[in-house]
């Protein structure tokens, strides 16, 4: 567990270096695809759900391409600024659809979502934004999936770390807020005890990043705090 959080910020420039080598420098990542643009940190997804990896992270996702604040200032991250750039209503069914791959939300300019998998644990952020040459300083990233239980459970938690600050909502709840321009660490915050239904869950995040790298990871812990892997993942 321990090498796992020590992953997310190891040698932080040096990642980034090799990600902007791997995709040929900007000229060569305009003329690729998007997948290879991604690599090594995402893969399209694949036919078929997905369960959680072996600690239960949730890998695959849809990401909308990062929403550029009109205010770039962090103003500190605090509570009340975090809830109003995470609540805000960028576009339509921000809060209620859950897009397909490939569709596009117009906030100044026209964004489109991407259905990934994640390789690593953690859905990382500034390298999503910049494989697509897109701003990764003062943004808003959206995040949706759709969790499958075969059976109800209660008495779950929601575990989250992100780098900054973000909000999650379940079935259109609010779960848990992370505030603060924080690092991201592994189950940093959890939320209070909720319901994941039987069948269909959708999850949905929002995170705000100011400078530096920005990323996330997500899982749910049963009430003795151990992984819960009988769920699938998807994005439909």
């Amino acid at each position: 567990m321990v090498s796992r959080q020590r992953e997310s910020f190891r040698f932080p420039l040096l990642a980034a270096i090799a990600a902007a080598a791997l995709c040929g420098g900007g000229a060569a990542m305009a003329q690729t695809t998007t997948p290879d643009r991604l690599v090594p940190y995402f893969q399209p997804v694949t036919a078929g759900a997905k369960t959680p990896d072996a600690d239960g992270f949730l890998q695959r996702w849809l990401l909308l391409e990062p929403i550029v604040k009109p205010n770039r200032s962090n103003s500190g991250f605090t509570g009340s600024y975090v809830r109003t750039a995470l609540t805000t209503r960028y576009f339509p069914g921000q809060m209620t659809a859950v897009p397909r791959d490939g569709d596009t939300v117009t906030v100044a300019t026209p964004l489109r979502w991407h259905a990934l998998d994640a390789v690593p644990f953690d859905v990382k952020l500034f390298n999503f934004a910049q494989a697509l040459s897109k701003p990764t300083y003062g943004v808003i990233f959206q995040a949706v999936t759709v969790i499958t239980s075969p059976r109800e459970r209660r008495n779950v938690r929601l575990a989250v770390g992100s780098n900054a600050a973000s909000m999650w909502w379940l079935n259109g709840k609010e779960a848990v807020t992370l505030s603060g321009d924080r690092r991201m660490v592994m189950d940093d915050v959890l939320s209070p005890r909720i319901t994941l239904n039987k069948g269909r869950n959708v999850l949905r995040g929002a995170v705000i990043n100011g400078p530096g790298l920005s990323d996330f990871c997500v899982r749910f812990v049963d009430e003795d705090g151990k992984p819960i892997r009988d769920i699938t993942v998807d994005v439909k």
